[in-house]
């Protein structure tokens, strides 16, 4: 498949990050149709007060979805959580993972919630035999997504895209259902998801960044690299 430009794509594309102002940036962006983030980007950044700053985000950012995860192990807990961050805007989509750490399904709770009207965004999905369950739980419930780490299925060692269309085909056959392939490693991944009809993908600023290489010719990419290599030996001064 040859791409031109992001213009040509499909597939929507969700910012995902943890910092106020990148975030508010990027949905700034023609191109940003969403945002996601997590506890651990928000760690990685020094985000030490959750709801100050989903509150921040959410003030600036009105008009666009965006995700923001439960952080308890405990359902009953988990489904306090959700609700109180689904409470935030209209806007908000709420991550269940879909297990919690001692490996229990998350069905009941995440079904509970979406048919509760709570729009839920199904996190960590990686084992084929997960979608079904997942898809089940959240059929006929308010609009939703699933997120297939496709980036963490393919450290593994294992091809993502059979999983990714099987995630697909599952959620087309649902209304307001979407796919995310989340964990994206390289620009390819979002031609990849494009190609097979995947509803979103979620890109990191780091990824972003190479977006207006997508559709580059090969021998004018060829070219700029070697333009690289030579005017950083130049700066440097190295001599032989």
């Amino acid at each position: 498949m040859s791409l031109k430009s992001y213009k040509n794509l499909k597939v929507k594309i969700f910012a995902d990050g943890a910092d106020l102002k990148g975030m508010t940036e990027m949905a700034s962006k023609p191109w940003i149709q969403g945002l996601t983030t997590n506890p651990t980007l928000m760690r990685k950044v020094g985000i030490t007060d959750y709801e100050n700053f989903a509150k921040s985000v959410l003030k600036e950012i009105k008009d666009l979805p965006i995700s923001f995860e439960v952080f308890s192990d405990e359902f009953p807990e988990m489904e306090r959580q959700a609700l109180k961050i689904a409470g935030w805007s209209n806007n908000v989509y709420v991550k269940i993972p879909v297990t919690n750490t001692k490996q229990e399904f998350s069905g009941d709770l995440i079904h509970k919630l979406s048919h509760q009207g709570v729009k839920v965004n199904v996190t960590a999905v990686m084992a084929p035999e997960d979608l079904g369950p997942v898809c089940g739980a959240l059929k006929g419930g308010a609009p939703s997504y699933v997120s297939v780490f496709a980036g963490r299925i393919a450290d593994a060692g294992i091809d993502p895209l059979p999983i990714m269309r099987e995630a697909v085909a599952l959620a087309g056959r649902m209304e307001g259902c979407e796919v995310i392939w989340a964990s994206p490693r390289e620009v390819l991944n979002i031609v990849q998801a494009d190609t097979i009809g995947c509803h979103i993908i979620t890109v990191t600023n780091d990824l972003l960044k190479k977006i207006d290489t997508l559709g580059k010719g090969l021998k004018e990419f060829s070219l700029d690299t070697v333009k690289m290599f030579f005017n950083d030996a130049s700066a440097a001064g190295y001599t032989l």
